[in-house]
């Protein structure tokens, strides 16, 4: 298949079977009509349940624009792929390429680089759930390696005013999702206590808030700059408030708590 992203994480940062995919699923699954959302990317044993309760929440979604970062720094910093589809243990995920080609389009400092995404975990680990729970759904894929506030607003605006634009033509629910784990390597009480100071700046929809305390208590939040622009496109939107569906940490399933991941799982509507 041209422009096929192989799937390069399964059997190792979440399950292969399908039977193992529901398990991180709640059983009951109430369902919102949302915007957006944020939910972490380590592998499924450490925060696969709270992705899957952000999840599971979505009452509908036809295309899932999913913004990550670019952990291993490969091609451009900050890259969309416009065509193809990604491969995924229950089939392949389509890309919507007319409103990926349309963000582009709008956008300045996106360039169309499939390289960007070639290695990178923190949207492949999202699509198992996505292709359970809705079937038919596409995506768009964006990784950010620059979290400028100027960089993130761009991409913001480019997203935004595609999805009001796409919106008006298509009969499609777009769902933004910002793919970020908190603060890294530290004791469970520091971690908690910084996460916390960023989840309030996400919970008030403060994107350049956000960036800025990441920055000033020196936050190790992977995902600051994917969340800062899922947060102003989702305000431009028309996002009124965010909850948060969960918080944890790697240490209640490592019993390490000297040195934790934190993870959230956050709704905004």
């Amino acid at each position: 298949m041209v422009n096929e992203r192989k799937m390069l994480y399964a059997g190792s940062w979440y399950p292969i079977k399908e039977k193992h995919i529901v398990e991180y699923l709640p059983e009951k699954r109430e369902k919102e009509d949302i915007i957006s959302c944020v939910v972490p990317h380590a592998g499924w044993i450490y925060s696969g349940r709270t992705a899957g309760k952000v999840f599971s929440r979505i009452k509908r979604g036809d295309v899932f624009i999913i913004i990550s970062p670019n952990h291993n720094g490969l091609g451009s910093s900050s890259s969309i792929m416009c065509m193809g589809s990604w491969e995924t243990p229950l089939g392949h995920v389509k890309i919507e390429t007319p409103l990926a080609e349309m963000i582009l389009q709008k956008s300045e400092v996106l360039i169309a680089d499939p390289v960007a995404h070639s290695r990178e975990h923190a949207i492949e680990v999202q699509l198992p759930f996505i292709k359970y729970l809705f079937p038919e759904a596409k995506i768009v894929p964006i990784t950010m390696y620059d979290y400028d506030v100027e960089v993130c607003k761009e991409i913001a605006s480019a997203i935004s005013l595609s999805v009001t634009e796409y919106t008006k033509k298509e009969n499609k629910k777009i769902i933004l999702v910002a793919s970020s784990d908190m603060t890294h390597y530290e004791p469970q009480e520091n971690a908690e206590k910084k996460d916390n100071l960023a989840l309030d700046k996400i919970l008030n929809l403060d994107g350049e808030g956000l960036l800025k305390v990441v920055s000033e208590k020196h936050i190790t939040m992977c995902g600051s700059g994917p969340v800062a622009t899922v947060l102003f496109a989702s305000v431009s939107l028309g996002a009124k408030k965010a909850y948060l569906v969960e918080y944890t940490t790697s240490g209640k399933v490592s019993g390490d708590y000297e040195s934790v991941v934190g993870y959230a799982g956050v709704i905004i509507k």
